[in-house]
């Protein structure tokens, strides 16, 4: 079984922010491969299906960006489940520029409030995640507020047409891992 956690905010007023970025790859992934709704599931949205043999979970944690580790508590719960090679997690990054996308097998969280609650869960930094860029946070601009505002509409569309190649990104993963997908998608 692989898990890929889509980190952002629920509530529609953060639908079209930088901070629901791995939500919208995450609902991406589940209309590619036609996984059907997301089922409420405790402190997550989860959908589940297959993709080339290879049981698959995604997960939209429904408890807030600085919570989302609350959400994937469970797997650190689970002997079967190898959190270094079965976990993905997905999530903005506000040090790349927009359209940008990094594929890393571990790391630190890097000021991203979900990451380091997942790291703090989880008791390790040893697992994969997928950063896209959403752009640089402007000088002298909070980046809680950068992160939180609404994406300006090009921006929106540089990502969105990102998201079938972040399907395949996705795809390589499970199939070939980490390396694999860094060194056919990073740019």
């Amino acid at each position: 079984m692989k898990v890929i956690a889509g980190l952002g905010n629920p509530g529609s007023r953060y639908d079209a922010t930088r901070h629901n970025v791995g939500w919208w790859v995450v609902d991406r992934l589940a209309y590619d491969w036609s996984f059907g709704a997301f089922d409420r599931h405790d402190r997550a949205l989860v959908a589940r299906g297959t993709v080339d043999g290879v049981g698959v979970r995604l997960v939209k944690p429904t408890t807030w960006m600085n919570r989302s580790g609350a959400a994937l508590v469970e797997l650190r719960r689970d002997e079967e489940f190898d959190i270094g090679r079965d976990l993905l997690v997905v999530v903005d990054d506000a040090a790349l520029d927009v359209g940008r996308v990094r594929f890393r097998p571990s790391g630190s969280a890097g000021g991203h409030n979900g990451l380091r609650s997942v790291e703090a869960v989880l008791g390790t930094r040893e697992y994969a995640r997928l950063r896209i860029g959403v752009g640089r946070t402007p000088p002298g601009q909070d980046m809680a507020d950068w992160v939180l505002a609404v994406m300006p509409p090009e921006d929106e569309e540089e990502v969105t047409a990102l998201l079938p190649e972040l399907t395949r990104a996705v795809e390589c993963w499970i199939e070939e891992g980490t390396e694999a997908a860094m060194n056919r998608f990073n740019r």
